[in-house]
């Protein structure tokens, strides 16, 4: 019996692509797009661009096409996330809420009561069943794997999604869609995954939360300026940060919530470098692994794979033991470790 898949149609060449292989290997193939933003009235709104364009690949392809409202869903589940930390001065990660939360949670479990087998994504990583386990792998392009924002899926989310671009470069995708003329087969690539990148973030933010100012500061602790949007400064940052008469560049080396202060000087400041980081626990994303455990790990997106070892100290807390000190280790980013593989293990929260 011919397998079902929703697709997400995004209007963007990655996920056309994508549909166009499924129809191809044989699968009914039906195409939805997410609507999980709408700007008000007289603002820009590249959500309904990209409805149009989307709805061009469907009739290209001669593929059923539904729009999903999941505003609701995408406001509590994601915006109010972002919210709550944003009050608090804490810059969180929106992409990963709205895998693991929306796409993979919100969609799946209705795409499986419309008796869909399963859902079908552009994502740029790779699924491996072995023995009824799912794995997730890094994808063919490094520099565009997208595993890190999917750190979070579950067995269930991974069994029921197929990734049909996992084995193509993105040079290979756009060759695809220009070679069978794809009517978005010429758009320049998205760089947002989630809706708040294509928006001004504090016009977005100041809807919600009222900025208070802070002082930042140097390592000795005289005032340099004061500053309203903090959640701008995320420790190692380097831009907005030119003082006049200063040589060497400057970084954000801290955050002091309590006293509402920003310290930054030099990349010289060991506040900025540590090689240990202490988890509070770990979220094992095919099985539970054996510890000690050697591998690689990410502290943010697309930063280079560094090497460190994964272990329970003697209060029975995980920690992190890089072979080399990090830059920059930021609160409430994800930690992602992977074996020499390239395949996903585990992750959690940083505090």
């Amino acid at each position: 019996m011919t397998k079902r898949v929703l697709v997400w149609l995004s209007g963007w060449v990655d996920s056309a692509v994508s549909a166009y292989l499924l129809k191809k290997q044989g699968y009914d193939v039906t195409a939805w797009f997410m609507i999980n933003y709408l700007a008000p009235e007289g603002e820009y709104c590249p959500t309904k661009e990209d409805l149009e364009e989307a709805k061009k690949v469907a009739n290209f392809l001669e593929i059923p096409f539904f729009t999903f409202d999941y505003r609701k869903d995408y406001e509590k589940k994601v915006l109010d996330y972002m919210y709550e930390w944003y009050r608090k001065w804490i810059t969180p990660n929106p992409d990963i809420m709205c895998n693991s939360e929306v796409k993979f949670k919100v969609f799946l479990d209705e795409a499986l009561e419309l008796w869909f087998d399963y859902i079908a994504m552009w994502h740029y990583a790779q699924i491996v069943e072995k023995d009824w386990i799912f794995y997730l792998k890094k994808w063919v392009d490094e520099n565009k794997d997208q595993s890190y924002f999917l750190a979070w899926l579950n067995q269930k989310q991974l069994s029921k999604a197929i990734f049909p671009i996992w084995h193509l470069k993105k040079t290979e995708v756009r060759e695809i869609a220009l070679k069978i003329k794809l009517p978005n087969a010429k758009r320049k690539d998205s760089q947002w995954i989630c809706f708040v990148w294509k928006v001004d973030l504090t016009k977005f933010l100041e809807k919600k939360i009222n900025p208070k100012p802070w002082v930042v500061k140097d390592t000795s602790g005289k005032i340099l300026w004061e500053h309203k949007w903090v959640f701008y400064y995320t420790i190692g940052q380097r831009k907005w940060l030119d003082i006049w008469g200063q040589k060497e560049p400057i970084f954000v080396v801290k955050k002091d919530l309590e006293k509402n202060e920003i310290i930054v000087w030099t990349s010289a400041d060991l506040e900025l470098y540590d090689d240990y980081l202490e988890l509070k626990n770990l979220q094992f994303l095919s099985k539970e692994i054996s510890l000690p455990a050697f591998g690689k790990a990410k502290i943010r997106y697309r930063q280079k794979d560094q090497n460190c070892i994964l272990n329970k100290n003697s209060d029975w807390k995980y920690f992190v033991k890089f072979s080399e000190k990090q830059r920059a280790i930021t609160s409430w980013q994800i930690f992602a470790f992977y074996d020499e593989n390239d395949f996903l293990l585990a992750s959690w929260v940083i505090d």
